[in-house]
């Protein structure tokens, strides 16, 4: 048991699990917006909403009140959607302590300024060390308590190693990276493929189809990930191709859901006001787009979901497309 008080902003089903793993290891306090969501989790113990079913710690203390508990915490995990990341940071500003660490766990990019969250983070807190925890984490399994494994990345080899024994916990295994930007990049960038992924499950797509999109897409997301400043070794990890495995095959996915609505032939917007929680890719793929034009890293697979979200074309019309894209060097884009 570490000394260190932890607080979770945010009290979705990502956010509140790391505070339930977090909950065995150190002092643990998790901030929602919701007075009903705090009140469930402290007296039931549940949050029904987003974790149907999962019995909580009783160590799990909720809040409302931001200011107090930023004010006790040693270290500040952030579990806020990507649009709202700044404005829930900048009310952290106003009572963090000088030189404590943040963590990320949204996998996603500020649509206007197309920055990453450890970006964001370094802008409004200089100073502070900054890190990702990310990976092939479906809360629902992990909540439940089934093994999984996940990357803490942080450029302070030091500081991550310490950090790293805050969120291990049980069959939750937790290694460590120094690649930040590979790690986080790798988060954000398959939730577009999943989205591509999803759209052939929904019109009937084989195996051997979902492996071939799988590959070409981590493929499209190495090379745009290198061309940012990742190591090409970081994609083909946990923070990689791990993570893309779980968001393209697994039916707890919201980003492979958006695509299977979107190749059943649903629109957006009635799949969008079904979704309780956010599909990330949604959000992220116009930024991605922006990024992979700014670097000159062609992304076929990027650009044609982007189109269908934009509602340019149809996900069929799209999904038949990239299936014939004439094949060249398995190194080159397509």
């Amino acid at each position: 048991m570490t000394n260190l008080n932890v607080t979770v902003l945010g009290g979705g089903s990502w956010g509140t699990t790391v505070a339930s793993l977090v909950a065995r290891n150190a002092p643990i306090t998790l901030w929602a917006r919701n007075p009903a969501t705090v009140a469930e989790i402290n007296t039931h113990h549940t949050n029904e909403v987003f974790l149907p079913g999962a019995i909580l710690p009783e160590k799990l203390f909720a809040t409302t009140n931001l200011r107090s508990a930023v004010r006790s915490a040693d270290v500040i995990v952030m579990g806020i959607p990507s649009q709202n990341f700044r404005q829930v940071l900048l009310e952290v500003k106003k009572n963090i302590r000088a030189w404590v660490p943040v963590i990320s766990l949204t996998k996603g990019l500020e649509l206007d300024t197309r920055m990453r969250m450890t970006e964001i983070i370094a802008e409004v807190l200089p100073g502070h060390p900054v890190g990702v925890l990310t990976g092939p984490n479906l809360a629902q399994e992990i909540i439940a308590g089934q093994a999984a494994a996940s990357v803490i990345a942080m450029e302070d080899a030091i500081i991550v190693q310490e950090l790293q024994t805050v969120f291990k916990s049980g069959l939750f295994r937790t290694y460590t990276n120094t690649d930040v930007i590979g790690c986080e990049l790798g988060g954000v960038l398959k939730n577009i493929i999943a989205i591509a992924v999803g759209m052939g499950d929904g019109q009937g797509a084989g195996d051997n189809t979902r492996a071939g999109l799988i590959t070409r897409g981590l493929a499209e997301v190495t090379r745009l990930g290198v061309a940012m400043g990742g190591r090409a070794e970081t994609f083909a990890g946990l923070a990689g191709m791990g993570d893309m495995i779980a968001t393209c095959t697994s039916p707890q996915s919201r980003n492979r859901h958006v695509g299977i609505q979107l190749g059943m032939g649903r629109n957006m917007e009635e799949i969008v006001s079904e979704m309780v929680m956010v599909a990330e890719g949604v959000k992220s793929a116009p930024a991605v787009l922006a990024l992979a034009e700014q670097y000159k890293v062609d992304t076929p697979i990027f650009r044609d979901v982007y189109r269908v979200l934009s509602g340019d074309t149809s996900a069929t019309r799209t999904f038949r497309g990239l299936l014939r894209v004439e094949a060249g060097a398995e190194s080159e884009p397509g």
